[in-house]
């Protein structure tokens, strides 16, 4: 597999409070036949000869690789945690899944084999699933939560924030039937895509959080994931606070999240 890295921007914040490093990296994918760009934010202790766990973030519906660090003061967490963060590209609706009907939208392989063996051979990365987690804001809630289940090997910590869990429920919204196809002729696909057919598959093991606002329109399929994982006595974290699909919403939930993963990768 061949990967090649561009260092378009690299930052360095000066002062104790912001002294993290960002940069831009190109990852040559074979899942995806093309070429596509992630940030990674790495904590002003880095130093090649330590180790650090990451944390993998997903963008929305609409997004691309630079919504978080736009969007939220994200960045800061890669300090606040001694930790790397990764925002990956989802191109900007393929919803994070190996599609079977749009040739070449592999997004589950690209972000779970390409993007981490790419950052883990190219930083000085904690490589185990114990000291990975992935999570992400709506498109990316859910794909974060997919990517996890199809990947327990892989990531040991897995978040949602606003999550998109049952794509079956909004059938002709935000591109899902270009990767799903259609929602009658592909029913029981679209049914199975859904977080809840394959929630049991979370007692392998994964360390879980969700968090939805009280007004997000996400927010009856987050409690019904809720109300199932306690069916199933899996043990997750699950946070509803006021507030809806918003920025603001997820700069604040994405402090949260981070303060659970660092106490996970601590364990």
């Amino acid at each position: 597999m061949k990967y090649s890295i561009l260092a378009l921007l690299t930052m360095s914040f000066c002062g104790a409070a912001n002294a993290y490093k960002m940069e831009t990296i190109t990852i040559d994918s074979q899942a995806i036949k093309k070429d596509h760009k992630a940030i990674v934010v790495l904590p002003d202790s880095y130093q090649k000869d330590s180790d650090y766990p990451v944390v993998y973030v997903l963008h929305g519906w609409s997004g691309d690789y630079k919504s978080w660090t736009e969007g939220t003061s994200i960045a800061q967490q890669a300090d606040r945690h001694n930790l790397i963060l990764v925002m990956p590209d989802g191109n900007y609706d393929k919803w994070y899944i190996d599609s079977p009907v749009l040739k070449g939208s592999n997004y589950q392989s690209y972000i779970a084999k390409d993007v981490v063996s790419y950052i883990d051979k190219h930083y000085s990365t904690r490589a185990e699933k114990s000291q990975r987690a992935i999570t992400g804001l709506s498109m990316g809630g859910y794909g974060a939560l997919h990517i996890s289940l199809m990947n327990p090997d892989t990531f040991g910590n897995a978040g949602s924030i606003s999550g998109g869990v049952n794509p079956a429920n909004f059938p002709y919204n935000w591109g899902l039937e270009n990767v799903l196809g259609d929602p009658v002729q592909n029913k029981i696909l679209w049914e199975k895509k859904a977080i809840k057919f394959n929630a049991h598959k979370f007692l392998s093991g994964i360390n879980l959080t969700l968090d939805c606002g009280a007004s997000d329109f996400f927010i009856q399929d987050n409690r019904e994931l809720h109300q199932l994982l306690n069916q199933y006595n899996i043990a997750h974290d699950y946070t509803e606070r006021p507030g809806g699909h918003t920025w603001d919403y997820w700069n604040n939930a994405i402090a949260y999240q981070m303060i659970y993963f660092a106490d996970k990768f601590s364990e």
